[in-house]
This record gives structure tokens, C-alpha cells and sequence, in this order.
């Protein structure tokens, strides 16, 4: 089976060439494929973010190999790059970046309007489905600053599923939100995660949430220091 994702010997140093370069991570094998929901848990300064910024090929490495569906990302160009991001990796922030001019359903729309070009019908029904699916179509003509926290996560879940990815990229997507609603939002992505096959990677610090992923990889300090399959309950 073809990995979602494969990273090989994956370096990252930033300043390069310089008395202050800084090499934050290290050498990093990681292999995630269709249907796994897996954490990334470390200590702050672990190099999380950054490893998320080039899983989801915002940057690129500085070393080692990067593939996502079988693609050397090293072999394709910044344009090649950014369709391949839009067309295989959601999105999900601990702040949800919604357009505060938009309404929830344009802005669900929005991927689908920079990949097609144009807003059509199709385009609607597809965002006003997925905003059924996450409990909101009442709520479809609202903008954000009308509708909670929780809310507005749950809209940014269904932008990010907008154009159907391989790959959902969550950042700390609960740790803005109360318990209970933190609760909603994790098992809203499990649910799509179950029905859609595609993969997870959840940036985390709630160990009560990475208990409830089926894989935990624990980086320190630029390193993967554990990555281990969660027993199931």
C-alpha cells in the first residue's frame, strides 16, 4: 500500500549558512498511511510545528526525503507544490482562521473556489452537506463572528474537507475549546477519518485525546523519541 505519507532521514535547519544556523529537526522516519489517526505529542520546542509546516509542505526540508501519495516532493516545482497541497491536505488550526467577511457556508466553499475557480451549485450543495454533517446547516448563512468557538471549528473542519484530502493536518484543533466541546470536535474528526479512509496527524497536549488516537508519536527535541500503537479499549 502506497503511504500517505513517507518521510526518510527528514532535516530542517533554519539560517542556513550563517554563524546562527539552527538545525531543529533531525532525521525524522515517519511513515502514515490511508485510514491512521495518529498524535504528535513533545514537549514545547520540540520541533511539532515545523514538522507539521513540511508534512503539510508549507516549507521544505533542508534534507532527507518528503513523499506524500507516493510523490518525491523534492521533484516538483513551488507550482506543483501548492496544487498538491490544496488537492491532498485539510487543515485544521487551534484558531480557526475563518474569513470574518464570509459567511460559514462561503467559507467551507472557499478551497473549492481556488482549486475550480468558480463558485457553482455543485460546489454549494457539496459545502452545505458538509456543514450538515458537522451539525451546522442551520447555521449556514452566519458569519463567523455570530456563531462560538466550537462552531467555528467545526466550520473550519468542514472547509478543510472540502476538497475530500488524503491527509488531515490538525494543529492543536481542541485546545482553544472547553472540555466538552473539545470532546465534539475530536470525535467529529474521528468520525471522518472512519468514514472517508483519509489519514490524521493531531498536534496535541491533552493526553486524554492522544489516549484516544489509535498511534502516539512522541518527538523531543527534533527527534522521534517514541512511536507506538495505542491498545485498543
Amino acid at each position: 500500500m502506497t503511504a500517505v505519507i513517507e518521510l526518510a532521514g527528514l532535516r530542517k535547519a533554519y539560517n542556513q549558512g550563517t554563524p546562527v544556523e539552527t538545525e531543529v529537526l533531525h532525521g525524522i522516519d515517519l511513515r502514515l498511511e490511508e485510514g491512521e489517526f495518529a498524535a504528535l505529542i513533545g514537549p514545547s520546542g520540540s520541533g511539532k510545528s515545523t514538522l507539521l509546516n513540511l508534512i503539510g509542505l508549507l516549507e521544505r526540508p533542508t534534507g532527507g526525503r518528503l513523499s506524500v501519495g507516493g510523490r518525491d516532493t523534492a521533484r516538483i516545482s513551488e507550482a506543483e507544490l501548492t496544487a498538491l497541497r490544496g488537492r491532498s491536505i485539510g487543515f485544521v488550526f487551534q484558531f480557526h482562521h475563518l474569513l470574518p467577511a464570509f459567511t460559514a457556508l462561503e467559507n467551507v466553499m472557499m478551497p473549492t473556489i481556488i482549486a475550480r475557480g468558480v463558485a457553482d451549485e455543485e460546489a454549494e450543495a457539496d459545502a452545505l452537506a458538509l456543514l450538515d454533517a458537522v451539525g451546522l446547516k442551520a447555521h449556514a448563512y452566519k458569519k463567523p463572528a455570530q456563531l462560538s468557538g466550537g462552531q467555528q471549528q467545526r466550520v473550519a473542519i468542514a472547509r478543510a474537507l472540502a476538497l475530500r484530502p488524503r491527509l488531515i493536518l490538525a494543529d492543536e484543533p481542541t485546545g482553544n475549546l472547553d472540555t466538552h466541546t473539545a470532546d465534539e470536535i475530536f470525535a467529529l474528526l474521528r468520525a471522518f477519518n472512519r468514514d472517508s479512509r483519509c489519514a490524521c496527524l493531531i498536534v496535541t497536549h491533552d493526553p486524554r485525546l492522544a489516549a484516544r488516537c489509535d498511534r502516539i508519536v512522541r518527538l523531543v527535541d527534533g527527534r522521534i523519541a517514541e512511536d507506538r500503537a495505542v491498545p485498543s479499549l
